[in-house]
């Protein structure tokens, strides 16, 4: 499949496809057949060229000596804790695409994104460089009083990287493309959803769980081998032809007393560990549920901040799902009858938490006030700013909540801005989406104005 190429620039499109898995040292011992050589000086392994190792190195005084049991695991929570401070922007035109929604990294210089105008596009963060993915539709017209697209809300790859869902043209659709190519292999319309998915999760490689505003959870089982044979095919008008799936399982969110037509379906969040699926609905409750070849709920937990809960996430390592609301981040373990970690606070103006990512202890926070936020759940605080070493910094900076603002991006300057918002000349981007690519050490983060009327974008590598 040919992907639709955009930008003035008429060059060949990369190809979408895995980075190459980095070379590994082998150390190799020869035996003569007339009797054993000579013992040969073990070679000493090359020390990695990172900051991190070196600052650890010194930090600990392991330089020159074996590694300590542990120890890579001491280092990997340093650089989690360090890596923040030590990100840099650098901003990425998307020219005038509508509000990214949903990203991931698809290899170790590209990553997918969607966006409120239903654009499915990846990005090459060296170049710069956009390839427009097609959308799948769904077999036959659409509906007489079709609802305007909310756009992609969700990007899912499965655990091995082979395939990936996200929306279809249709936003009530579930998409499943092959990986690296990004050909179609099939979508789940008529029998899925009735109102737009905002959430994705993998169980597995072959079972995904999508949940959508309609307040349902639709458990799909996708065989790869069985769709192989469709995406070869093409039909006259040139356009790929791919299965259409219906959901194995469809289950629905509870009804809460207090706000029962509110139980739309925000986020998900998958626990391989325990195998089990969080779910926050809008209506301010947190679901567990047991998956299986199946669906079984398992419990309903009324959030502290029971207001615009539309993220989530999972850190396997401290068994703990997060929430994140208009201005707090809540922190749940569905084992313990009484929560022993404190919510925290944004205090980002009330603008809300629009994104979430554990990694290790660290939790990431992108606000809707165009800020990263790093939060400390062993230290139950926030990462804090460092003295520089320059005697000319101002030593008031230590200690001082560490924040990243990111760039401007662009603003449509339309009639709506003018009218309703008084031209005001720079508007904060919600950070509606944040992705890391640990082993480059790389952050993408994307977002747009968070007024709804507002067209806008922005898009930046830190690193």
């Amino acid at each position: 499949m040919a992907p639709q190429q955009t930008g003035s620039r008429k060059r060949k499109a990369p190809a979408l496809q895995e980075a190459a898995a980095g070379s590994s040292s082998q150390v190799s011992a020869a035996v003569d057949g007339d009797g054993p050589l000579p013992l040969k000086k073990p070679k000493r392994p090359a020390a990695p060229r990172s900051l991190v190792n070196y600052l650890k190195g010194r930090e600990v005084g392991a330089r020159g000596r074996a590694r300590l049991p542990g120890f890579d695991g001491e280092l990997r929570g340093f650089a989690v804790r360090k890596l923040p401070e030590l990100l840099r922007e650098r901003e990425l035109s998307l020219g005038t695409l509508n509000k990214v929604f949903a990203s991931q990294w698809l290899n170790a210089r590209q990553v997918v994104c969607g966006t409120k105008c239903n654009t499915l596009f990846v990005v090459d963060v060296q170049s710069g460089q956009i390839t427009r993915i097609p959308l799948m539709r769904d077999r036959g017209p659409p509906p007489a009083r079709a609802q305007p697209g909310c756009g992609i809300h969700a990007i899912q790859l499965n655990p091995s990287k082979t395939l990936l869902a996200t929306g279809g043209e249709n936003p009530n659709s579930l998409a499943i493309y092959q990986l690296p190519t990004l050909d179609p292999m099939c979508l789940g319309d008529r029998h899925g959803h009735k109102d737009w998915i905002f959430a994705i999760a993998w169980m597995s490689d072959t079972v995904a769980v999508s949940g959508s505003r309609d307040g349902t959870l639709a458990l799909w089982k996708i065989d790869p081998d069985i769709f192989q044979g469709s995406i070869a095919w093409h039909s006259d008008a040139g356009l790929p032809v791919y299965a259409h799936i219906r959901p194995r399982d469809v289950e629905n969110i509870p009804r809460a007393s207090t706000n029962p037509s509110n139980r739309k379906v925000r986020a998900l969040a998958f626990s391989a560990k325990n195998q089990e699926l969080g779910a926050v609905s809008l209506d301010g409750y947190f679901h567990l549920w047991k998956a299986r070849s199946t669906l079984s709920r398992l419990l309903s937990i009324r959030l502290p901040y029971c207001r615009e809960n539309v993220c989530l996430t999972y850190c396997d390592e401290l068994s703990l799902y997060a929430v994140g609301s208009q201005s707090h981040v809540s922190f749940l373990d569905p084992r313990q009858r009484q929560q022993n970690i404190r919510p925290l606070c944004s205090r980002e103006g009330g603008t809300g938490v629009r994104s979430l990512s554990f990694y290790e202890h660290i939790v990431t926070v992108g606000t809707g006030h165009g800020s990263l936020l790093f939060y400390d759940v062993r230290a139950q605080k926030f990462l804090e700013e460092r003295a520089s070493a320059s005697p000319y910094s101002s030593p008031g900076h230590a200690g001082r909540k560490l924040k990243l603002t990111c760039g401007r991006g662009w603003l449509n300057h339309d009639d709506l801005w003018v009218n309703y918002f008084g031209g005001i000349g720079e508007f904060p981007n919600a950070l509606y989406t944040h992705c890391y690519n640990w082993p480059e050490m790389k952050l993408f983060v994307a977002g747009g104005p968070l007024p709804s009327g507002l067209h806008g974008n922005y898009a930046g590598l830190w690193s």
